[in-house]
């Protein structure tokens, strides 16, 4: 429990003393009557405590530096039904809080905690109904202050305050843990798209190549994708978001497959493209080859200190430079991507944050500045090109849509590429798929 004990720590100080934070475990969801959606901890809640139920809150006191959990009681007839529950002691025990109290205690707790503090941190607007209950209280604190004598008077806080804004930035920064299951969820990613080229054939199912994934997942400890996963053969693979996975995969298209696994709550993010019988067309490499020149450009570029715009800019050079040559764009580079015209085939950026969630926080600037890379950061490199049919495309480009994408990680000397098993190269997937 030591890194999420650090992290608490770490949030204190960021909060002072004149502040106190309050966190919600996420809600159950239902799925449908009577039957819910497996349990899933809020990303933020899971990074300061690892503690995996539902009705919980997190308060930290920045006057007394100390952390208090609010949990569920012990329940024998609900664990019969529903299964274990911690109960505040061994939670408390379990996972390193100064103090735990049954979630019941809260309501008539949390005003007490709120008074005299000038700042209350939440994660405003992330549940709504925590948000209107938590204001009930900070109001009447606000009420009881204003009714006392001047000499006598408590206060309410006068700020509130997002502790996305210090949490952020934390997350943004792997700790060594947090680098162990990213790569253990990479790892997994990988094996499953071996699994996939190894198992392909004209005449499948998407869904069942889908179906070899989770397979593999599964088998290796992560029990759920970390998102919905695409796997979208032939025209499908130029639809950014395609999940219906219901297609038969035909000969002589190209099967596009964008599936991570989620490893104790950490995401892998994989897409390789590879062709359904395990030859690629002589227009299906020339475009593959453009993508993957674009792909190990960008990787190469990653280091600390490195600028993201600069990295996406030379990405984006590169797919432009191809389609050119290609004559599917007409004219310069510079004046292509000054009228954005390469946005027929190219319309996403080159990657984003990984980590608790597969799109993870950060964000790419702050105070008008671009955050450089660091240690620690874990970014995905995805270009891509995406070429619907057109009567103005030549037929054999006609619904080719090609996506790489790995998980990099950001090391003191360079970059860490830790998909790099699943292959890519044209040779290496074709020798794969021969078997």
């Amino acid at each position: 429990m030591q890194p999420y004990i650090t992290r608490r720590t770490q949030l204190l100080q960021k909060i002072g003393p004149d502040g106190l934070a309050v966190l919600f475990a996420a809600p159950e969801q239902r799925r449908s009557n009577d039957t819910d959606f497996p349990f899933r901890q809020d990303s933020y809640f899971h990074y300061l405590s690892g503690f995996p139920e539902p009705e919980a809150i997190i308060v930290l006191d920045g006057a007394k530096g100390s952390s208090t959990l609010y949990c569920r009681g012990k329940d024998p007839l609900r664990e019969t039904w529903d299964g274990f529950r911690y109960g505040p002691e061994a939670a408390r025990q379990a996972f390193g809080f100064d103090e735990a109290r049954n979630i019941n205690e809260w309501p008539a707790e949390i005003q007490a905690a709120i008074t005299n503090k000038k700042q209350l941190f939440a994660l405003w607007g992330q549940y709504p109904e925590h948000d209107r209950t938590l204001m009930q209280h900070w109001h009447r604190v606000q009420q009881s202050a204003g009714q006392r004598m001047l000499a006598e008077c408590s206060r309410a806080p006068d700020s509130l305050a997002d502790l996305a804004a210090p949490l952020n930035p934390m997350r943004l920064i792997k700790d060594a843990a947090e680098i162990s299951l990213l790569q253990e969820a990479g790892r997994i990613s990988a094996l499953a798209h071996i699994r996939a080229m190894q198992t392909t054939r004209p005449g499948m199912g998407e869904w069942q190549a889908e179906a070899e994934i989770v397979h593999e997942f599964i088998r290796h400890g992560a029990r759920f994708p970390a998102y919905n996963s695409i796997v979208a053969g032939g025209k499908n693979a130029c639809c950014l978001h395609y999940v219906e996975n219901k297609d038969i995969l035909h000969e002589g298209d190209l099967l596009l497959i964008d599936a991570g696994a989620e490893y104790q709550m950490y995401a892998g993010d994989i897409t390789r493209t590879f062709p359904v019988n395990g030859r690629f067309s002589a227009a299906q490499k020339d475009v593959y080859e453009i993508v993957l020149a674009a792909n190990e450009a960008s990787i190469a570029a990653v280091h600390p200190g490195a600028n993201w715009a600069d990295i996406h800019a030379q990405a984006l050079h590169i797919l432009v430079q191809g389609l050119i040559d290609l004559k599917l764009l007409k004219g310069s580079v510079a004046g292509n991507i000054e009228s954005q015209a390469y946005q027929r085939f190219y319309m996403h950026g080159l990657g984003h944050w990984l980590g608790l969630d597969v799109h993870d926080v950060g964000g790419r600037w702050h105070d008008g500045k671009p955050i450089l890379l660091q240690a620690g950061m874990c970014t995905t490199i995805e270009p891509g090109l995406y070429i619907n049919a057109a009567p103005d495309i030549p037929k054999a480009f006609h619904n080719i849509g090609i996506r790489i994408e790995d998980n990099i990680l950001v090391t003191e000397h360079g970059h860490e590429n830790y998909t790099a098993a699943a292959p890519k190269q044209i040779e290496e997937i074709e020798a794969l798929m021969r078997g």
